[in-house]
């Protein structure tokens, strides 16, 4: 997927696309107007004309709850600053010939803002790289749509190529599994190896899967990449963040956590699996109320591995990514010129 001949002998931006999230509580309800107007990521009944309508009395009725949980976890969300800090160990990793840049999909910088920086810093070509491994065309699918009808809008002559998944790469995957050991040391040695992985990834309407929809897939090719890293452990795959009268991906985090409570499992390490840094969903969702749910079902010691945030391996992983792409798109290019 990519638009134009990308060069050696340019410069190149990395785009890093993520979701954004409300920096202060004053920001959470537009944030929430932005996220239901989005039609690739929720369609509201009544068609497109009702969506923004809809979004709005939503976005309204939505925002006195997730306020509270911004205030207990700082008073906004640390996406921001997690992506600028992973945004900046990958640039002093590439070194010179590179450009960094965050792009949020509903929360600044907009598309159009970081656009507008690449014309105004000189930047000719660029490669895309949705924060999210695997590929939903509700998050993935929507941020590249995004920066796609901005680039066509204020800067056509860019020349991009986009990196849509990386749910399998060796390296992202090996970064994983130094966290998910770096966790397991917080139990007893002598218990360690009979500690179950309780993997978690964000919940997708089950309609959309039966669509079509990848992520399902590539969520589960991601478990059994990492598995093939701790051979004979047990484990387990839910879900979180379902909410709404819609049937989402199973089984909820909640169930594994009553099926493991009744086998009398006091231990477990739970493992995000498509959060690649802390947000709303990790430091509240998870330390928060599904650690509550836990100790409410004689779990007493669930840990959360640590996310990979700007861990070096991980940034050194998207290096290794994003050179080996854009050597993709130029090899691509001198093939066709031939």
């Amino acid at each position: 997927m990519g638009h134009g001949e990308l060069r050696a002998d340019q410069d190149t931006a990395v785009i890093l696309l993520n979701l954004g999230g409300p920096e202060n509580l004053d920001q959470v309800e537009p944030y929430l107007v932005r996220l239901f107007s989005d039609r690739k990521l929720i369609r509201l009944p009544g068609g497109p004309w009702l969506q923004k309508p809809l979004a709005r009395l939503l976005a309204r009725r939505r925002a006195v709850k997730s306020r509270r949980y911004y205030e207990q976890i700082g008073g906004g969300s640390p996406l921001r600053y997690w992506s600028e800090r992973q945004a900046t160990a990958l640039q002093q990793e590439l070194g010179e010939g590179w450009r960094t840049y965050i792009l949020m999909r509903y929360a600044d910088p907009r598309a159009q803002q970081v656009v507008q920086c690449l014309q105004q810093d000189g930047i000719r070509q660029a490669l895309v790289l949705p924060l999210y491994p695997q590929f939903a065309e509700a998050t993935s699918g929507s941020g590249i749509d995004d920066f796609q009808r901005a680039v066509s809008e204020l800067f056509p002559e860019l020349a991009y190529t986009v990196v849509p998944h990386w749910y399998d790469w060796p390296p992202y995957l090996d970064a994983l599994a130094a966290r998910v050991r770096e966790g397991l040391e917080h139990f007893a040695k002598e218990h360690r190896d009979q500690v179950p992985l309780l993997f978690s990834a964000h919940a997708m309407p089950q309609k959309v899967i039966d669509r079509g929809d990848p992520y399902l897939s590539h969520v589960l090719a991601t478990a059994r990449g990492l598995l093939q890293r701790f051979t004979g452990r047990e484990w387990y795959l839910g879900f979180q963040s379902r909410s709404g009268p819609v049937r989402w991906t199973g089984p909820a985090l909640t169930t594994l956590l009553d099926q493991l409570s009744r086998a009398g499992q006091k231990d477990v390490l739970l493992v995000p699996l498509s959060f690649v840094s802390d947000h709303v969903e990790t430091v509240y969702e998870i330390d928060r109320e599904l650690q509550q749910e836990a100790r409410r079902r004689g779990i007493s010691n669930m840990v959360r591995c640590p996310a990979l945030n700007d861990h070096r391996d991980f940034i050194t992983a998207l290096a290794v990514l994003v050179r080996h792409h854009r050597d993709l798109a130029i090899e691509k290019a001198a093939t066709l010129r031939q």
